[in-house]
């Protein structure tokens, strides 16, 4: 219950990539995730050509709701060691992916320590 919550904060509505001449909007399974389809998320994020932080903090957030805590966990650290930006979370408020990733990871890393006792 608690991986489904904390996932639902923060997963990225949309992310954009900002270069001299153009702006690229790349599909995050925004969609799939809010609509509680995880593995049709999960299937198209791993499709993905290049695993940017919004891609990797939902494809985190899809295997957090499904229990995969380890590979949560890897997404969110690949995520923060990925290029910083400012993506959209489900809320509509803005946050740098780094920051982002690392509040997912906190928020996993205390879900499992709360579910321990």
């Amino acid at each position: 219950m608690s991986a489904t919550l904390f996932a639902g904060l923060l997963l990225a509505q949309s992310a954009y990539f900002v270069a001299p001449t153009t702006i690229e909007k790349v599909d995050v399974a925004y969609e799939a995730m809010a609509q509680g389809r995880t593995d049709a998320a999960i299937s198209q994020l791993q499709a993905q050509e290049h695993a940017d932080a919004a891609t990797l903090i939902n494809l985190g957030s899809a295997y957090a709701r499904k229990g995969m805590r380890a590979e949560a966990l890897e997404c969110f650290n690949a995520a923060m060691a990925a290029d910083r930006y400012e993506l959209q979370l489900a809320d509509g408020s803005w946050m740098d992916s780094r920051r982002a990733a690392r509040v997912a990871a906190a928020r996993l890393e205390r879900a499992g320590t709360l579910a321990a006792r």
